[in-house]
């Protein structure tokens, strides 16, 4: 485990990068540490690492805590400026073509997931993004060309504050039905109880 700093050890030889955002003020949950809520017996961020296992680096922005495997950690300036503010942090440290781009959040996101994000960013495809089963784009269940997240990045002359959609809106988007339920996030406690009960059901 890792609680902070850049860990050794790692590389970037795979055929993505991960960047996942792990700061916020969860408003929605009484300010409760989101990251380290337990979902199936795992704290929600160490599962979404379990998920992105094979990427060549993992970049989390947020405060450093112990994680279940070695990341490179970092923070938006401001802490909780936003996920703008949090991608910009965490691009310098991304050297892949590919960047993954995932919440902390997401406690059914799997590595079928990231491969399936990946894998639709042919030719003339800058992001690939999860539809939820209510036809919402998920732009933090989502994969990027990196080249393209810098560019649009470019053109901000603050991150601090911008929707995300602005910065990622105008891509090129491939949008994938979520039918697995990976891009299900936990902003509530009813979602955060929703998600509990549905990893007992898959371990029942």
């Amino acid at each position: 485990m890792t609680a902070g700093g850049t860990a050794g050890g790692l590389t970037a030889a795979a055929g993505y990068d991960a960047v996942v955002l792990a700061g916020g003020s969860a408003r929605r949950l009484g300010g409760a540490d989101k990251p380290g809520l337990r979902v199936g017996g795992l704290p929600m961020l160490d599962r979404v690492l379990a998920a992105c296992a094979g990427a060549g680096r993992t970049v989390v922005v947020g405060p450093q805590r112990a994680t279940s495997r070695p990341v490179h950690w970092v923070r938006e300036q401001p802490p909780g400026g936003g996920p703008v503010a949090a991608i910009a942090a965490a691009l310098p440290q991304v050297t892949a073509g590919t960047m993954l781009l995932l919440a902390a959040d997401l406690p059914f996101f799997d590595a079928a997931s990231a491969a399936r994000l990946c894998a639709a960013l042919t030719p003339g495809v800058a992001a690939a993004v999860l539809i939820d089963p209510d036809g919402r784009e998920q732009p933090l269940a989502a994969a990027y060309r990196t080249d393209a997240v810098r560019a649009a990045l470019e053109l901000l002359p603050d991150p601090s504050g911008v929707p995300l959609r602005r910065l990622v809106g105008g891509l090129p988007t491939s949008r994938l039905p979520d039918r697995a339920g990976a891009a299900a996030d936990c902003d509530t406690w009813d979602d955060v109880e929703r998600a509990r009960a549905r990893a007992r059901s898959r371990a029942d």
